[in-house]
């Protein structure tokens, strides 16, 4: 797909709707600027990678959330289910 923009006076450059979009973007999107061998790319910037021990937690609760009664340590236990199992 090729769309075309303009450099304004001010050295600003307006990111065609349909591909701002299509990708997402909004107002206030930080944007990584690419020098390639003849022009730019611009690439959404990457969430850093630097977490709180207590975000990370929270994080990863929201994600692996159990629905239902609590489940006893024994059962949490491979090895002691296997043993247990009627094989």
């Amino acid at each position: 797909m090729t769309l075309q923009t303009r450099i304004s006076e001010k050295g600003q450059v307006v990111v065609p709707k349909a591909t701002r979009d299509r990708l997402g973007w909004q107002p206030g999107t930080d944007l990584d600027v690419i020098e390639t061998g003849d022009g730019i790319m611009l690439r959404r910037r990457a969430m850093p990678n630097t977490l709180t021990v207590d975000a990370a937690v929270a994080r990863l609760r929201s994600l692996y959330r159990h629905e239902g009664a609590p489940v006893p340590l024994e059962q949490l236990n491979w090895s002691a289910a296997v043993d247990d199992a009627d094989l």
